[in-house]
This record gives C-alpha cells, sequence and structure tokens, in this order.
C-alpha cells in the first residue's frame, strides 16, 4: 500500500492518497481545490486514481473532489447522510453508508459514521488486504478525530450546535470504542487550523495515545463535562466559513475554467478600481507594503499566511486586483485565493508598484514604531493605544502591559473592542506580518492614526521591555 499526505501549510490542511500499486489504483480523500498535485502524485506512481472521497461538506477551503472525480473519471464518494441537513451536496456523487466498504485493489475503504462536527460526517478506515483484512491499518479521520482536539461543533449556527456537540460525545464513546491503539489517527488538519482549538503540532498520532493524551478522549469524562468543554473552547468563527459551505454545496468551478487576469497599466488600473470598486490586495513583504503601497490596498502577502488572511479581510463581492513582485507571485496569490473561494481575481497591477510610483500615480505609507520607541513614548506619558491581534493562546503567554486584545480576523466583521481615545492606535502581533494586514483594512475602514509595531512582541520582549 502507498500512502501519501498532501498539505496546504497556510490553511493547516492535509489531503491524502492511498494506493494499490500491484492493481496500479489510488483513491484520494478530501483534496483541495489544486488537483493538479494528486493528478501528478498518481501519475509518477504509476496509479489510476479511481474514488475520490470527502469526509463532510468542507468550511475552511474550497474543495477539489467534484473537479479531481471529474478530471480522472473516478467515482466521487460522498457521505448519505446530507439529505434533509442545512447544506446538503447539489451535484451528482456516490453515497456511502456507515459500515460500507469499498475496494481499492488490495486497499479496504470502510465508512464510519462519525457526526458531531457536521451532521453529515464520515471518516475512513483503511484496510491494507495483503497484510490482515480485521485489523485495520489508518484511520482517516477529516474533522471529527484530531491531533489533541475534536473538531468544532458549531458550524450551523448557535441553535444547532448543543445537538452536534452531544452527538460529537456519541461519536467518540461508540465509534472509536474497539479500534485498536495502534490505529494511526490521520486527521484533515493539523495546528493552525480554526476547524479545532488547542491541536497537537504533529501532523498524526495514534488512537492508543490519544486515548491517553486527547482531553476529549477522556473516558472519566461524563456527555455534560464533554459538552461543556467543547463548546467553552471553541476558536473564533470566521464569517467566510459559511460562504465556504454553500460553495461546496453546490460544487466550486473548476481552476481550469476560471476567467485569467489581465495586465493593467497604472491608470487602467486605477480606472478599474474607481468604476468596479474593485478591491487591491498588495501580495509583496511587510517591509515593502509599509514603505510605499497603492492606497487604500489590503496587504496580505504571499509571505505569510495568505489563504487564511485573505479568507478573514478580502470581500467575497468585489473584483480583486493584485500588486505583485513577480510572475511567480501572483501565481501563488492565484492559487491561495481560490482555496477559499476568491476566485474574482480580475487583473494586476503591470509593472507592479515601481511603474505605479514611475507614472506619478499617487501611494500610501503605513507608519511605523519600533519597540523601545513605543515604551518611552507611553513612559514620558504621551497617549497611546495598543493593540493586541494575536491569538488568545499567543496573548495568554504574555503581552504589552495596557494593551487591548482582539483576534485579528474578528476585526473584519466588527471594530467593536477598538481601543478608542487620543494618540495613535499601535497595531501588533508577533512579528509584523499579521498586523500589517489588519492594520491596511483598519484604514480601509476608516480609522486614521495608525501605527505598526515593528517586529512585533518578539521585537518587544527582544528588547527587554516589561510583559504582563
Amino acid at each position: 500500500m502507498l500512502f501519501k499526505r498532501f498539505e496546504v501549510a497556510d490553511l493547516a490542511h492535509y489531503s491524502y492518497g492511498v494506493g494499490c500499486p500491484g492493481a496500479g489504483e489510488a483513491a484520494i480523500v478530501d483534496p483541495e481545490r489544486n488537483t493538479d498535485r494528486y493528478l501528478d502524485w498518481a501519475a509518477e506512481s504509476e496509479l489510476r486514481i479511481t474514488h475520490v472521497f470527502e469526509t463532510h461538506i468542507h468550511a475552511d477551503y474550497a474543495s477539489g473532489a467534484k473537479d479531481l472525480a471529474e478530471r480522472a473519471g473516478a467515482d466521487l464518494v460522498l457521505s448519505a447522510y446530507d439529505e434533509g441537513e442545512l447544506y446538503d451536496v447539489e451535484y451528482e456523487h456516490r453515497t456511502i453508508e456507515h459500515g460500507e466498504r469499498l475496494d481499492v485493489g488490495a486497499v479496504r475503504i470502510e465508512a464510519v459514521f462519525t457526526p458531531g462536527h457536521t451532521p453529515e460526517h464520515m471518516a475512513y478506515l483503511v484496510y491494507e488486504m495483503a497484510r490482515t483484512s480485521e485489523v485495520p491499518e489508518i484511520f482517516l479521520t477529516g474533522d471529527f478525530l484530531f491531533v489533541g482536539s475534536l473538531g468544532r461543533p458549531d458550524l450551523l449556527g448557535e441553535e444547532a450546535k448543543l445537538e452536534l456537540a452531544h452527538r460529537q460525545y456519541d461519536s467518540v464513546r461508540n465509534k472509536l470504542a474497539g479500534l485498536p491503539d495502534g490505529l494511526e489517527i490521520a486527521p484533515a488538519h493539523g495546528a493552525g487550523s480554526m476547524c479545532g482549538a488547542g491541536m497537537s503540532g504533529r501532523p498524526t498520532s495514534t488512537l492508543g495515545f490519544e486515548r491517553i493524551a486527547n482531553p476529549y478522549l477522556n473516558p472519566d469524562l461524563g456527555e455534560q463535562e464533554f459538552v461543556d468543554m467543547i463548546l467553552s473552547n471553541v476558536p473564533p468563527f470566521p464569517p467566510y466559513y459559511r460562504r465556504m459551505k454553500v460553495l461546496n454545496s453546490v460544487g466550486p468551478e473548476a481552476l481550469g475554467r476560471l476567467e485569467e487576469p489581465r495586465a493593467l497599466e497604472p491608470r487602467d488600473f486605477q480606472a478599474f478600481v474607481e468604476t468596479q470598486g474593485a478591491t487591491v490586495v498588495d501580495l509583496r513583504d511587510k517591509v515593502a507594503f509599509a514603505g510605499v503601497h497603492v492606497p487604500n490596498s489590503l496587504a496580505v502577502g504571499t509571505r505569510g499566511s495568505l489563504s487564511t488572511w485573505a479568507s478573514w479581510l478580502v470581500p467575497y463581492d468585489q473584483p480583486i486586483l493584485l500588486v505583485a513582485e513577480d510572475e511567480d507571485q501572483l501565481a501563488e496569490a492565484r492559487r491561495c485565493l481560490s482555496r477559499v473561494g476568491l476566485d474574482q481575481v480580475r487583473g494586476y497591477l503591470a509593472g507592479g508598484i515601481n511603474a505605479w510610483c514611475e507614472a506619478g500615480m499617487p501611494v500610501e505609507e503605513l507608519h511605523q514604531i519600533s519597540a523601545q520607541q513605543l515604551h518611552d513614548s507611553v513612559s514620558a506619558g504621551r497617549p497611546m493605544r495598543v493593540l493586541d491581534i494575536r491569538d488568545e493562546d499567543e496573548w495568554r503567554s504574555g503581552h504589552v502591559p495596557g494593551s487591548a486584545h482582539i483576534q485579528g480576523g474578528e476585526l473584519a466583521e466588527s471594530l467593536a473592542g477598538v481601543p478608542e481615545g487620543a494618540g495613535p492606535l499601535v497595531v501588533m502581533c508577533r512579528s509584523g506580518y499579521r498586523s500589517t494586514a489588519v492594520s491596511s483594512a483598519l484604514r480601509r475602514k476608516g480609522i486614521e492614526g495608525i501605527l505598526n509595531l515593528t517586529g512585533g512582541m518578539l521585537g518587544w520582549r527582544a528588547a527587554g521591555l516589561p510583559v504582563e
């Protein structure tokens, strides 16, 4: 048996290829939208993709399952339990029920119905039949069981989350019972994903270790305790999740059918922004953006988590124009944006920011402040408002005294909690990437007097300044 894990780092997403070399067949589970990578792997391994499986209707990324099945001529296999739910798959596919088995050569894949994260969620046991048909070797758990955690049960809203949390408890107690401790756990996400809280940085585990170390698998945990624990630990809810659920229900457009963005000279670029209401996304690094950029643009560079931060900050109902350093950066950005359903990229700035400046077009800069300058200003009594936009765990581990805290992605929906008062608003994160992105988004919302903390919390600690 061949087993391959594919990773999309900026979404902390894992998909899998399972192959039988003897039969020349393979299955892909939970593919992302860039389906070339699976076809390339199959070709290199001399395999033909015969089956494409999904564990559930995904909320955090645009699925490539429909496109991959069509390109490979494979069976598209999805859960039979979405009928009548808030989200159900509208395109043609083959359904699979709990306990049903499909063979890919000498590899057997068995469906295990594991509702909780979503009502239709299906996980898959993998058997290497040449070794044993009695004991599964790998458990493709999707968003049911993560390394160190479980999938969040609140994707369908406040009214449904309590019932789904109880169903998650039932899945843990009943669907894992009897499975061997040595079973390899292969989840759909790792640390950094918003699909669950407290995930380990390791991409894989064993069921035996999870039974020891995963708090949700504690056998002494009662049902109500379990429900209270999982609902109290859910991460912030990304609003784009709802759009992704709809997109994956109807089936995303194949990447090869999307409109190619066109090069726009500076004045045509500006005219497109003014007449079409386009959002300008600057892909350059935080230092280059801070120095000079197209007015009112968003700083979501490719050297950070472009898919994640674009999903939070970039509007879905407007055309997108890109500012890049080179063609490779443009190509990477289109892949990252398409992973979260941002398909409306209509053009890019020909010649980049240098051409814009040489054409005499208006520019802006993002003013910076160092850690020492901030500390000295506060110590001297000058009014300064500090906004820390890191994650909750980062904030708890230590922050600038007197700073306010809002996780950065939440500011796309509401400005509630942004500290008011006199003085500049200093935005900070760990190192400066996220704070640059959020600063650019806040300026688009009309907030003035923003300073970006150079080096973020790393710079503050390196300067030996006090931490609360």
